[in-house]
């Protein structure tokens, strides 16, 4: 029996809501049909080297933090 070479897919879905990511998870939402478009057009291009290939999509998805206020007042107190 040939060893398979796993290949993973690495898809960048930039930034979501925790709601969105949970739908993710659960196997249903957007972010769900982006991964499937996403491994349904990368197994079209393979052609046929993707049969008997078990491909491994990598989802990413990132949240930005908030920046934090200072705590400085902001203004300068007035000098007659």
């Amino acid at each position: 029996m040939a060893a398979t070479m796993n290949a993973p897919i690495i898809l960048d879905l930039g930034k979501a809501s925790r709601k969105k990511v949970r739908q993710l998870r659960n196997g249903r939402g957007k972010l769900l049909g982006d991964v499937q478009d996403a491994m349904s057009e990368v197994t079209s291009a393979m052609g046929e080297e993707a049969d008997g290939k078990q491909l491994v999509p990598v989802v990413l998805i990132y949240r930005r933090k908030t920046r934090r206020k200072s705590r400085r007042g902001g203004m300068l107190p007035f000098l007659p």
